[in-house]
């Protein structure tokens, strides 16, 4: 506990809820300061910034927490205000430096200079520049990006623009202009999260899918009471040991070394785990079958596949259904883990977010939308299962 960065946890946790603006103001030979800023689209191009003003004289006022909390930005010097003092910082060739007397929310780092406001963000001042992170409350340009038609939209009224007659763009229904201007959001990338989003779940159904059908007809190789050669059975349980010792994760880098990212060494990731993980639970659930169904259709004269249709498979296709269900699942989370080390899907996107350590909002997105598909698709397995379970006990 001590141990702990609890100041650096503190601010990714305001990442999470919260959006940084995040200028370079440069400092130019003509004594010009002018803003630089980064590729997520936060402002349109020419937009008046209430609390970024550009001065006649080259200077510029960044306003943090109200007026009493800001910079007066120049090329030589940057007054920086807190509470309404002001505490000049001297720029020089060799670097930023702040006076004697200043309070705990200037700090001076070697021959730069930062400047703390709490909540509402901070500045790192250089003798070439002013690095600022101003932060506001929420997901900026969440719905649409500066260069949409649709910029300056919040939630309500695009319900209105929905239902108002008068188009937006010409030629072009509102709700079309609405849904591709979301998707197309350069900022969120909300058509490329989805997309991901079910590359995901593709790859947790058809991986579990695919290994059903395999687990299936090997297990009945491996129960004892079903093939009765003690070989047979060894070497299968054996092959199920194997392939589902060796994690998930470790498969999904082996096959992404060979397929490349991608969806493909997702799927097989999963369908070889899968496939020693049911087929060990399906052979320990054939071996506790109910012989006396079996043995009846013996008595009939039935023939070893009749007998195991008709004697076996009932008894233990509950237990079957269940149990792929619950994998699959299962396998929905698992997917996008193994996506984080190149089998695609949400887990990818997700870890190249979180690599550029500036788009946390957009982490927080992604962790809930994987949260919402996982709650949605553990009712809906529940739901089959029940139905499917109560129906084959019928």
């Amino acid at each position: 506990m001590q141990n702990g960065k609890w100041d650096r946890a503190s601010i990714y946790v305001q990442d999470w809820y919260s959006w940084r603006a995040q200028p370079r103001l440069r400092f130019g030979d003509d004594g010009q300061v002018t803003a630089q800023w980064s590729s997520r689209g936060q402002y349109a191009e020419g937009a008046t910034i209430d609390w970024l003003t550009p001065h006649e004289d080259g200077s510029m006022t960044a306003v943090f927490d109200g007026p009493d909390n800001r910079l007066e930005i120049s090329t030589s010097q940057v007054d920086v205000y807190v509470d309404g003092v002001a505490y000049p910082v001297t720029i020089t060739e060799d670097g930023a430096y702040a006076p004697a007397d200043a309070p705990a929310e200037i700090v001076q780092d070697r021959n730069k200079v930062w400047v703390y406001y709490g909540f509402a963000g901070q500045a790192e001042i250089r003798d070439n520049q002013v690095a600022v992170q101003r932060r506001f409350f929420g997901w900026a340009n969440f719905l649409y990006d500066p260069d949409s038609p649709l910029w300056g939209h919040d939630l309500f009224s695009t319900i209105g623009l929905v239902f108002s007659g008068e188009q937006v763009v010409e030629g072009k229904s509102n709700i079309q202009l609405i849904w591709e201007e979301w998707l197309g959001n350069q900022a969120w990338q909300h058509g490329d999260i989805l997309v991901k989003l079910f590359q995901t779940l593709v790859m947790a159904f058809v991986g579990t899918l695919l290994a059903t059908l395999l687990a299936f007809p090997l297990a009945f190789f491996a129960a004892r009471n079903i093939t009765q050669n003690r070989p047979a059975n060894w070497l299968m349980k054996r092959f199920f040991d194997f392939i589902r010792s060796v994690d998930m994760l470790i498969w999904a880098l082996f096959f992404t070394r060979g397929f490349g990212p991608g969806p493909i060494p997702g799927i097989a990731a999963i369908f070889l785990t899968d496939t020693g993980a049911l087929g060990k639970v399906y052979a320990e659930a054939l071996e506790n079958v109910d012989d006396k169904q079996r043995e009846g259709m013996k008595s009939v004269g039935a023939s070893p596949a009749s007998v195991n249709r008709y004697g076996v498979v009932p008894q233990v296709l509950p237990v079957f259904v269940s149990q792929s269900l619950y994998f699959w699942e299962s396998n929905i989370r698992s997917a996008t883990v193994i996506g984080a080390v190149g089998a695609g899907g949400i887990g990818l996107k997700l870890l190249e977010t979180m690599g550029t350590n500036s788009d946390w909002d957009k982490v927080a997105y992604m962790v809930l939308l994987i949260l919402f598909v996982v709650f949605l698709f553990d009712n809906l397995s529940t739901a089959i299962r029940q139905r499917l379970i109560g129906s084959t006990a019928h």
